[in-house]
């Protein structure tokens, strides 16, 4: 035993002296060693290797070996002081650090663990006078690395108090203010972060971005949200000049989808910026696609009367027209009347903007009212001709106008016309939106046909599409396919689905109906069948029949097996109980269930806001 002690503390002489040693004989050394071989050894790299191998005694012994300069170098120090703590010298690792210190001035991190040296040792009151004394005496250079010390050792406090002096030092009341966001975002203290970004932003509004994305990082409970927008309406009335305080309302608005609130703001938003209405015109934009259908009007209507001589004012008119449509087409059961008052609307705005490349969008919606909703395809055909023979109008309203006819054959039963068109424009745009938008048609088609490998490939292709929308239109329909197709190996249910999805494109809803009932008699408890449940009380309540579609609703959310589509059927019944049967304390609940069961779900945002509407409680 003795000779082999002596043997190993030969060895660790050896080490610290940076001798060479057999490569056998290196405790870091992996793989079998060569024979005879030698390399040189690195006497900091073992000592810190014995420390982090817990190997204390051994790590200890290379490091009070080393040069004095040496054990004190920003590589070394840290792992020397972890092992003299490890084995409870905290009087060695104290002298060592005061060392260190002297030797290196300008390191304040060394002073900070100092400190934690102190509070290892169980004298917290040294430790805090430590801290204290470290960032009493710091310098400009060393306040970020001192601040991540702190941070490193879980002392926010103590890393706050480091950014506070530095910018006192730096007389700057906005130094260091990304870090101390920063570091109220993950200490979670939501009054600090708000007023330390708020007070940023009124000095700095190029800073608006990185607040927005902070704060979207940062705020989770409703009950923060809430406490920002008091707070900006508090400070939009007092300091209305300051055009950040309403750039971040509008923001948080818009989140929120408030957007009766947001064109409160952005109508200011756009005097104040000479924008002319195009502002309001793309918070309407953001209004329509959320179906806020009344705000996005109302902003139309705001373009409408106040710019007629501006840029924006034929824009505005057409999509005042579009949301309109948008909203009668969502409004069950669709009311014709609406709908004709809607084309002669279309009709007048045509007939003052004349048939001309600038008309050619409004000449592409009246198309749509005559084929889906006025059953009138040969109009809504000339329509679309029209516009594709059109000499100066460009390549896009042509290719678009293509894309709208392409439908309007699949809506008469000519699918290979259809195709045709389709893939004209999907040449033409290779890379674009349209060129996508075309070719998710072409895998419509295909699977409307029960072609479900040519449909898949389309979809493989569009799943990595730039177009959120289109790809997510393309992973919900891939997905559709695959599962469908796992058990039912020659899709016989899903060309059942497909073909009533396909009566629901030509507007053939009782026919859709009755093909749904069909399915779900043939195919009891196949995978399909949440998928057709949901079609099926949507398409109820398309023709008014509230109660059958919310007990159809009733069959997804009653049973586990249908939990892909449980938010979706839960957020569609609240709503018909908020929209259609004015059962407002039953929609409020399932507001509120749906928020509580399903925190991920797409529909959160907008379930939050009805929810807190219909409690009354929404911030005005």
């Amino acid at each position: 035993m003795k000779i082999v002690f002596r043997m190993r503390y030969s060895l660790l002489l050896l080490a610290a002296g940076g001798l060479a040693l057999p490569l056998h004989a290196q405790p870091t050394q992996s793989g079998p060693p060569r024979q005879g071989a030698w390399a040189p050894i690195d006497a900091p790299t073992l000592a810190r290797d014995y420390a982090r191998r817990g190997e204390y005694e051994k790590a200890a012994f290379l490091f009070e070996k080393l040069k004095s300069d040496d054990q004190t170098t920003p590589a070394v120090l840290p792992d020397y002081v972890a092992t003299l703590q490890a084995l409870k010298r905290y009087k060695d690792a104290e002298k060592l650090l005061k060392r260190a210190s002297k030797q290196h001035p300008d390191e304040g991190s060394y002073a900070v663990t100092l400190g934690a040296v102190y509070a290892a040792a169980g004298d917290q009151p040294a430790a805090d006078k430590q801290y204290q004394r470290v960032v009493g005496q710091l310098t400009p250079a060393q306040v970020e690395p001192v601040a991540a010390e702190f941070q490193k050792r879980s002392l926010p406090a103590w890393a706050e108090r480091t950014y506070l002096r530095g910018r006192e030092l730096a007389k700057n009341n906005t130094e260091y203010a990304p870090q101390l966001i920063q570091l109220y975002t993950q200490s979670q203290e939501q009054d600090k972060l708000l007023a330390e970004t708020l007070h940023l932003v009124e000095r700095d509004p190029q800073q608006l971005p990185f607040v927005r994305n902070m704060l979207q990082n940062a705020l989770h409970e409703e009950k923060d949200f809430d406490t920002l927008e008091k707070i900006l309406v508090s400070k939009v009335q007092a300091q209305p000049d300051v055009s950040a305080y309403s750039e971040l309302l509008l923001w948080l608005q818009v989140q929120r989808h408030d957007f009766a609130g947001a064109l409160v703001q952005v109508r200011a938003l756009d005097r104040r910026t000479n924008a002319q209405g195009s502002r309001v015109l793309s918070l309407a934009g953001i209004a329509q696609r959320n179906r806020d259908y009344a705000t996005a009007i109302a902003a139309c209507e705001y373009v409408v009367r106040e710019y007629r001589t501006g840029p924006n004012y034929s824009i505005a008119r057409q999509l005042l027209l579009q949301t309109r449509e948008a909203q009668v087409r969502d409004t069950y059961p669709v009311d014709q009347a609406q709908v004709r008052a809607l084309a002669a609307d279309y009709s007048a705005l045509l007939t003052e903007l004349g048939h001309t490349p600038d008309a050619a969008p409004v000449m592409r919606q009246l198309a749509n009212l005559y084929a889906f909703q006025l059953d009138d395809k040969p109009k809504a055909m000339s329509l679309l001709q029209e516009i594709i023979e059109m000499p100066r109008a460009s390549v896009d309203e042509v290719d678009e106008a293509k894309t709208t006819l392409g439908d309007l054959y699949l809506l008469k039963g000519e699918p290979w016309e259809a195709t045709l068109l389709y893939s004209q424009v999907e040449k033409a745009h290779p890379e674009a939106p349209l060129g996508y938008e075309a070719k998710l048609r072409n895998a419509r088609l295909s699977y409307f046909a029960g072609d479900f490998k040519l449909a898949q490939s389309h979809l493989d292709i569009l799943k990595e599409a730039t177009t959120r929308e289109i790809a997510n239109d393309a992973m919900q329909l891939s997905l559709l396919i695959q599962e469908s197709t796992a058990v039912d190996t020659l899709g016989l249910a899903l060309k059942d689905y497909a073909a009533v999805e396909e009566l629901v494109f030509q507007n053939k809803i009782p026919q859709a109906e009755a093909g749904l009932d069909a399915l779900l008699r043939k195919y009891p408890g196949h995978a399909l069948t949440d998928d057709a449940l949901f079609l099926k009380a949507r398409l109820q309540r398309r023709t008014g029949d509230y109660a059958a579609a919310v007990t159809t609703l009733g069959q997804i959310t009653a049973n586990p097996k249908y939990d892909v589509l449980s938010d979706d059927a839960l957020f569609l019944t609240a709503e018909i109980l908020d929209e259609n049967l004015n059962d407002k304390p039953k929609a409020q609940a399932l507001y509120q269930q749906l928020l509580t069961k399903y925190p991920g779900s797409i529909y959160v945002a907008e379930a939050r806001k009805r929810f807190r509407r219909l409690r009354g409680d929404a911030v005005q």
